[in-house]
């Protein structure tokens, strides 16, 4: 039997942790920053856990994670 792909867009976006949880960057920080709160943009840095309803959608594009 062959190997599944990966979709090359799901790996660019997506980490799965040890437990297997989703990882993915903050949304909403590509450009407009000057309309964005410094609140908004202090706490959209880095990555997040997504909620389960989220990680089982990511999770049909990455078949090994």
């Amino acid at each position: 039997m062959p190997k599944m792909k990966t979709k090359s867009g799901a790996k660019k976006r997506f980490k799965l942790t040890a437990s297997g949880k989703v990882k993915a960057g903050q949304a909403g920080k590509q450009h407009g920053m000057i309309k964005r709160t410094n609140k908004f943009i202090r706490n959209a840095r880095g990555t997040a856990v997504l909620k389960d309803c989220d990680a089982r959608i990511a999770k049909k594009f990455l078949p090994y994670g």
